[in-house]
């Protein structure tokens, strides 16, 4: 009993200290093991279990989810089998620490929950326009993270679409050819037996290039989606806050030495930005690199 304790105690502590990816990962395999342990259950007693899964998956028929909108944000959290959630998870892991070189935790969690939203309209629009899914509309339903995990790999590949990729067997290959790859395949199989999970992949991946082009123009379509989870989590610190108090500098010339001192700093932030763009993270030294971490934490 005392060693279940500690394993629950040791699982709470590792996502409670974990970062965005981490937490992803916890999510995502705890509900899986939630929703299978309960299936099984169900099954003992001879109960059909597909009837209450289908509420959290993502259903084909706009009439359906109409009783269910809750199921375009649980689908994505939601995997058919041991391999579906073993590769989602093992893309999440790679690509979400390959993104997390170039974004904030924010903008990934923001992009997670937007990539499978925008997967997921894309896969209800597919069945209900075009007539080759008409038969297949009242008993589909969509599960998994893949369109999450698009977005991720699109967003970063936008971002940095040289950056070396290394895979076994393969060796490496520039971001960009990866992201074109995937996008091809799902198109090829957009009328596979997983049509629905292809037409979501390129969704997700539409969410992603749409994020980080237009975060380089300076604007975020993940922040409403943030500012929505932090409402609800009681976190407040993505929200600008007024400082409770505040500094006077008794004369100028202390003010001018502050002003210096704060734009010395900002220029070189800008000066190690400038050469994060045109050469990548691996260029920056180990003070640049701390020097950029400090700042984004300000």
């Amino acid at each position: 009993m005392v060693a279940d304790n500690r394993f629950i105690s040791n699982l709470k502590e590792n996502f409670k200290c974990g970062d965005i990816v981490i937490r992803l990962l916890y999510l995502n395999i705890g509900v899986f093991v939630l929703v299978s342990l309960v299936s099984i259950i169900l099954m003992l007693f001879k109960i059909p279990a597909v009837a209450w899964v289908n509420y959290l998956e993502l259903p084909a028929d706009f009439g359906r989810f109409i009783f269910q909108p809750w199921s375009i944000i649980t689908y994505m959290f939601m995997h058919a089998g041991l391999l579906h959630i073993l590769f989602n998870m093992l893309w999440l892991y790679w690509f979400g620490r390959l993104f997390l070189q170039f974004f904030s935790s924010r903008h990934l969690r923001g992009l997670y929950v937007f990539g499978g939203i925008v997967g997921g309209i894309f896969y209800m629009l597919a069945y209900n326009i075009f007539p080759y899914f008409e038969t297949a509309v009242p008993y589909s339903y969509l599960l998994g993270a893949s369109a999450s995990v698009l977005a991720i790999v699109l967003a970063t590949a936008e971002r940095e679409p040289n950056y070396p990729v290394q895979f076994m067997f393969i060796g490496t290959v520039r971001l960009k050819y990866v992201a074109v790859f995937m996008i091809v395949l799902d198109l090829l199989f957009m009328t596979s037996g997983n049509a629905g999970g292809h037409i979501a992949h390129l969704g997700g991946a539409l969410a992603g290039w749409w994020f980080a082009s237009g975060l380089r123009k300076g604007y975020d379509v993940t922040a409403w989606i943030n500012a929505i989870v932090d409402f609800f989590s009681g976190n407040r610190t993505g929200r600008s806050r007024k400082p409770k108090m505040k500094v006077y500098y008794s004369d100028k010339q202390k003010d001018y030495e502050f002003n210096a001192r704060k734009k010395e700093r900002s220029d070189e932030i800008d000066r190690i930005l400038d050469k994060l763009r045109q050469s990548g993270y691996a260029s920056l030294t180990d003070e640049e690199k701390k020097s950029l971490f400090d700042a984004s934490k300000k």
